[in-house]
């Protein structure tokens, strides 16, 4: 079976690939699912998949009446739909596949090793691909350890403009707001994200609708709020004033991370940039930079900084590239249990050390390759050995955590 990593920037083509593989499997008579962390994704995704497939493409999110949610449970159960695309409620228990030949995991990022089994478990031998700009650190720590193959989209997508970094204290909120002017008066339009929808005492960060409400007495109608919390109706009329230029400014917490696609917005303002991961930063900031009009990113972080946050920030600020912000992710917050669920941490490690083994690993990869095609079973001396190693070092849950990918 497949794990394969897919990595490239936002727009690079990464569904352009999916597309095709997931035809491949269709054309070998197998079914294929399409995972993505929001309705939003999930629609835009059937969207494109509509206009390139030959075949019937179905939605299933949480949002659909029963009725149609009846007809889609019944062709994925009969095979009669070979594709289907959407958010969490595709791994429930309810859901049953003919035959699931292809799992597809739209933004990586966004989920668990127990989410991304489950979607796994939904076939006998489900070949899994996983898609992000940012893989998280267990996912470098399973391609360093030669479990998980990985290809690489290099180019960058056409037109892409280089996006200016920069940060920015949060105490200078008057001039970033008096910045944000001079560029709408130059025809720009902006984002501005905050990372919680409502005022919380235990973090003294700030709420989209705080926010909201204070830069629409300065800009008046031409700002719009979007957040999880609204009913899709209202965010996606939002979305829609934004993109057809009926507003100036977009104020949103991270909804707006994945599946949002407005080349005319240059300016992305991260408020307490210093409380997010560099995966979502990097998400985050490629909603900018997709016109031709020069694109700014600015992020604003809170007055003590930790050395790890301003390390992060730092290298938002240096670099562009998605693989390298994950390799730095991966060396800041490590690379979690390759054998467990962990997605980031210290594995653990009984005996071997990554940098001291480098050396060793690929030739480990190979000796355990060459095992389990001699001995699938591990019936074998050899292969009973293997065995009793995998108990006496609590992996019995080994290959279930590695196959989620």
């Amino acid at each position: 079976r497949m794990l394969r990593l897919l990595q490239g920037d936002v727009g690079a083509g990464k569904t352009l690939v999916a597309t095709l593989a997931m035809l491949r499997v269709v054309e070998a008579g197998a079914q294929a699912a399409l995972l993505a962390p929001t309705e939003l994704l999930a629609r835009q995704h059937l969207a494109t998949l509509e206009k390139l497939c030959p075949v019937p493409v179905a939605l299933l999110t949480g949002s659909l009446r029963a009725a149609e949610r009846r007809l889609v449970l019944a062709g994925l159960a009969d095979g009669s739909i070979p594709i289907v695309v959407g958010t969490h409620a595709i791994f429930q228990k309810s859901v049953a596949f003919h035959d699931l030949g292809l799992a597809v995991i739209d933004e990586q990022h966004r989920f668990g090793v127990e989410q991304r089994f489950a979607l796994g478990a939904k076939g006998s031998a489900t070949d899994m691909l996983v898609m992000t700009a940012t893989p998280i650190p267990r996912t470098l720590l399973l391609s360093h350890w030669g479990e998980m193959s990985v290809s690489r989209i290099l180019a960058k997508p056409a037109g892409r403009q280089p996006i200016r970094t920069t940060l920015h204290p949060v105490g200078r909120m008057e001039e970033i707001v008096a910045a944000v002017a001079r560029m709408i008066r130059r025809g720009g339009r902006v984002y501005w994200v905050c990372p919680l929808v409502a005022e919380s005492e235990a973090m003294d960060i700030a709420a989209a609708e705080a926010r909201f409400a204070a830069l629409a007495e300065r800009f008046g109608a031409r700002v719009v709020l979007a957040h999880g919390r609204q009913p899709i109706e209202i965010r996606a009329a939002a979305l829609e004033r934004f993109a057809r230029g009926e507003a100036d400014i977009l104020v949103s917490t991270t909804v707006i991370e994945v599946g949002v696609d407005v080349p005319e917005a240059n300016v992305m303002v991260i408020e307490r940039a210093d409380r997010f991961g560099l995966a979502q930063l990097h998400q985050l900031r490629g909603r900018v930079g997709r016109g031709a009009a020069a694109s700014f990113c600015l992020l604003l972080h809170g007055d003590e900084l930790s050395q790890a946050a301003r390390r992060r920030l730092a290298i938002l600020r240096e670099t562009e590239d998605g693989f390298r912000i994950a390799d730095e992710d991966f060396r800041l917050r490590g690379g979690g249990d390759i054998l467990g669920a962990k997605q980031s941490g210290l594995p653990g490690y009984l005996l071997a050390d990554a940098e001291r083994d480098e050396d060793l690993i690929p030739m480990a990869q190979k000796d355990a390759t060459l095992l389990l095609d001699t001995d699938p079973h591990l019936e074998t001396p050899r292969g009973r050995a293997a065995r009793v190693l995998l108990h006496l070092f609590e992996q019995d849950r080994a290959i279930r955590a590695l196959v989620a990918g």
